[in-house]
């Protein structure tokens, strides 16, 4: 039984991609860096759908170039593999035996049960937390509209491209949720240009989801410039079910403080 890469999805999701889109950019990635490839939609969707689990080396390096992260931060199984020289001499393949089941649609993101049996989290939210600046000795907050992706316990959390009170401001998690409690952790580059260089912050989260399960509320912990452990509350808030594109565009700009 294969397990669907919601992390693959969120991130094609939070840059605004159809899996077309997607499938495009590949191209072109490729051709910039001289290293065709036949990134397809329908391979988009056997990448997402788990059907394929390695991508073959020259597709790890366009999904590198078209969505700046790491190919072990985009959700495969496995390491990727060494290109393998085929039968007819023309280098390796993906390694799957069939096409993804994924149906053709809008776009919006499947919504499966999850083991807690509270309903399912997908959809659009808020993500609002505090933290203080001991350069500045004043507290802040950090807003980002965030596409949430559930499979089974799993939740995957991306922000969308232009929807952060501190523009150029990427912020991920990855979390688990148990009954009502969701535990995990959190990552956010800060703009280059910005009070902090461009430094990646990273730490831990817990949260309460309150039982109405439109919000979330707990405390986040992470090191500080000074090599200090810091905390502070964070929380996010419901605001729409759907993650199809028109919606995505809809909550892609800054948040009001």
């Amino acid at each position: 039984m294969t397990t669907p890469n919601a992390t693959l999805r969120a991130v094609r999701m939070g840059l605004l991609l159809s899996q077309d889109d997607l499938a495009r950019q590949l191209r072109e990635a490729g051709d910039r860096a001289g290293e065709p490839n036949g990134a397809s939609k329908r391979l988009v969707q056997r990448w997402e759908s788990g059907d394929v689990t390695n991508p073959r080396p020259v597709y790890a390096r366009a999904l590198e170039a078209v969505t700046g992260l790491p190919i072990e931060s985009l959700g495969f199984k496995f390491p990727v593999p060494m290109a393998r020289v085929s039968d007819d001499g023309k280098g390796g393949h993906d390694l799957a035996p069939s096409p993804s089941a994924t149906p053709k649609g809008s776009g919006t993101v499947p919504q499966t049960e999850p083991k807690n049996g509270k309903g399912n989290y997908s959809g659009v939210w808020l993500s609002r937390y505090e933290f203080f600046s001991s350069g500045r000795d004043e507290t802040f907050k950090g807003l980002h509209y965030v596409v949430l992706l559930q499979h089974g316990n799993r939740l995957t959390v991306r922000s969308l491209p232009e929807a952060s009170l501190n523009p150029n401001s990427p912020l991920t998690m990855d979390l688990t949720v148990e009954g009502n409690v969701v535990t995990g952790t959190w990552t956010e580059q800060t703009a280059t240009d910005g009070y902090y260089a461009g430094a990646r912050y990273h730490g831990a989260i817990q949260l309460l989801v309150e039982p109405t399960g439109r919000k979330m509320v707990g405390k986040w912990v992470g090191f500080g410039k000074e090599f200090d452990v810091n905390t502070g509350p964070w929380e996010l808030v419901f605001k729409d079910a759907s993650t199809n594109k028109a919606t995505l565009d809809r909550y892609n700009h800054r948040p009001e403080g």
